[in-house]
């Protein structure tokens, strides 16, 4: 687990230590589970109700006749819907009258009128579970950013009355003094009165190297100190601070994010009027052109018309082929938050990712070694020795180095401030650290070195230039596989936003191989830089992510994708896709899956609306009736639903 994810762990637990203390070992009813099942149960009580009613009309029970029998569908209709007529009730009182649930309503209570009254009660039924489908697939698709919250600050050790004494950052005030322990966040901008520190700045920059400061340089709230007890200075108040600044930006992106609207709630505005207004007129026109017009007899045409034209395949058939989509991702570890994502996704044209932990493994490892005049073993058991008495990350990478034989042992190491380390190894004089470290001390430097962009480690031995170590960050393994999967996927643009240094960011896009990059971006500049694109012509922007950092442009653009093996809480929350193996070829695979499950909603709807507009026609003309109707809706509805079932079978390139 990275430290960002556990430092969020421990926060939350300790949060909710005291809701839990309660706890006396007896098992508690999961109340999300409990209302889970409240939501279901008028829909279960509905059916098991229709279908005892079915079957004592089957088997022609004696009492079960007359008003009893009404009284027996009326009590199995009310539980699915009551609902359904209220919500209609409502959207006419606010001006809105051609709604789905006005639809259902009077074909229904239609049904009723002419003593079809299993017909009546079954169409409202499969409305109904199709209605738990779609909300089901609304709420998993709502954002979740209160994971933000955990990682502000929630204290400060602030130097008051001769005293450091703990208090919330949000009474902290401009000029205060404050103290910050080893592995803390800084809980407000301000300046370092400490003579350095070590920060890790992942959660604001995205840069994967430690940031040291000296004193009197800015240092920013979401840091964590690494190494030693520091005093700041603050200047900023903690509303203004780093850390609440990328709050604010999330939320507001979040608020700018336009919902994707329903299929069905589009379709009910334009079908639903139209069958309103031909219901009327196959009751009513009649009259004009028949000689023997009976009033009942067309009612009862117009009432069997209104059945046939319920949307309840499509409103079963549709959320299904979702599902099915969503069910398809998560057996590859792809997570979408909802079904309008798989849309949008089939939508996307341009992936913009960024670097540290999204295509590369965010862990410093050794990339090249050069040892001049020396065997490597014996150049990096030099190295090592002085490198074994230093924590920095960099020095670890080193450390994984197996060499055979006998370590070196440093004595008289000291560390010079932003330059390495002196000591002695094996009675030489050795130096370890950056360039400005070696021609301090006249030591003549390689010009190939210039080119580096990656971090160097130089060491010169008995004031002779020994060699240089390049520690980098390595590469997913399949970060060249996904670029050329996401291509052949049909995206046109790919970009690289990072905040790590803008050279290291060209060289890894360079090898990549993608469009345009840009590093050393602050959060703010990542936001900026996709809400450009986002406002270019025809633009449809997914971006990719795993840092708190990333938050603000996960949320803002059109489909925010992050990594949710070792993601930051807050960039998870605050995505619509997550992928679980932290593998970005998933990428190309969550687009194919989008772009299937759509192919096959839309079948789907081609099926529904092609046999409804053939029984349409019959029914009008009294040819259908209405178990020839239903039976013909529930058909369409098993088709399309086996036709969404494929979607679970379906071999998915790996």
């Amino acid at each position: 687990m990275s430290k960002k994810k556990q430092n969020l762990r421990d926060i939350n637990t300790e949060e909710h230590k005291g809701e839990h203390a309660h706890n006396d070992g007896h098992n508690h009813s999961d109340p999300e589970s409990v209302g889970k099942f409240k939501t279901y149960l008028p829909a279960i009580f509905s059916f098991v109700m229709l279908i005892i009613g079915i079957a004592m009309d089957y088997f022609d029970v004696a009492f079960f006749k007359d008003w009893v029998r009404i009284f027996w569908y009326v009590i199995a209709y009310l539980p699915v819907g009551f609902p359904v007529i209220k919500e209609g009730w409502n959207s006419i009182i606010k001006g809105d009258f051609f709604t789905e649930f006005l639809l259902m309503s009077i074909a229904t209570i239609g049904a009723f009128a002419i003593g079809e009254y299993p017909e009546g009660v079954a169409v409202m039924l499969f409305y109904a579970v199709g209605e738990l489908f779609q909300n089901a697939a609304v709420n998993r698709a709502k954002s979740n950013i209160k994971a933000l919250l955990d990682v502000r600050p929630n204290e400060a050790l602030v130097y008051r009355n001769n005293d450091y004494i703990s208090v919330n950052p949000e009474t902290v005030e401009i000029g205060e003094k404050v103290q910050v322990r080893v592995g803390e966040k800084i809980p407000l901008d301000g300046i370092l009165l400490s003579d350095k520190g070590s920060f890790n700045t992942a959660a604001l920059t995205g840069e994967s190297k430690p940031d040291t400061i000296a004193k009197g340089e800015k240092v920013f709230a979401g840091s964590i100190n690494l190494d030693g007890v520091i005093e700041i200075e603050t200047t900023k108040e903690f509303k203004d601070s780093s850390i609440a600044r990328i709050l604010d930006m999330v939320q507001n992106a979040t608020a700018r994010k336009s919902k994707t609207e329903l299929f069905i709630r589009k379709f009910a505005r334009i079908y639903t009027p139209i069958v309103v207004f031909l219901a009327i007129g196959l009751t009513f026109l009649p009259y004009f052109f028949v000689d023997d017009y009976v009033f009942s007899e067309w009612l009862y045409r117009a009432l069997i018309f209104l059945v046939i034209s319920c949307p309840c395949a499509l409103v079963i058939s549709i959320p299904l082929g979702y599902f099915g989509g969503l069910g398809a991702a998560s057996k590859n570890g792809i997570l979408f938050k909802g079904a309008s994502f798989l849309d949008e996704m089939t939508k996307v044209n341009t992936v913009v990712m960024d670097k540290t932990g999204t295509v590369t493994k965010g862990v410093f490892k050794i990339k090249e070694i050069k040892a001049i005049d020396w065997e490597e073993p014996e150049f990096m058991k030099y190295l090592m020795a002085m490198e074994e008495q230093s924590t920095h990350p960099i020095a670890k990478a080193i450390m994984e180095y197996k060499a055979d034989g006998e370590d070196f042992q440093a004595s008289e190491v000291s560390e010079i401030a932003g330059k390495g380390l002196k000591g002695t190894v094996n009675g030489k004089t050795v130096l370890v650290g950056n360039k400005p470290l070696m021609t301090s001390n006249n030591i003549e430097v390689p010009s190939e070195t210039d080119k580096i962009v990656e971090s160097i480690v130089m060491v010169s031995i008995e004031g002779k230039f020994a060699g240089y170590v390049i520690i980098a960050d390595e590469l997913k393994d399949d970060a060249h596989e996904a670029i050329k999967q996401i291509r052949e996927s049909g995206i046109s643009k790919i970009i690289m936003l990072s905040g790590d240094k803008d050279s290291i960011t060209q060289q890894v896009a360079k090898e990549m191989g993608v469009d345009w990059a840009k590093g050393g971006l602050l959060p703010e500049d990542k936001l900026k830089e996709v809400e450009k694109l986002m406002s270019e012509n025809n633009n449809k922007v997914a971006f990719i992510g795993d840092g708190i950092n990333d938050a603000p442009v996960l949320a803002v653009s059109d489909v925010g994708i992050a990594m949710g093996g070792l993601g930051s809480d807050v960039a998870i929350e605050t995505a619509d896709v997550i992928i679980q193996t932290d593998q970005p070829s998933k990428i190309a695979k969550a687009i194919k899956i989008g772009k299937s499950t759509r192919r096959i909603v839309w079948q789907n709807i081609i099926l529904a609306f092609g046999v409804k507009a053939v029984v349409l026609v019959l029914g009008a003309g009294g040819l259908a009736t209405m178990w020839e109707a239903v039976f013909a809706d529930v058909g369409v509805a098993l088709l399309a639903i086996l036709n969404a079932v494929r979607l679970q079978k379906m071999e998915w390139k790996k």
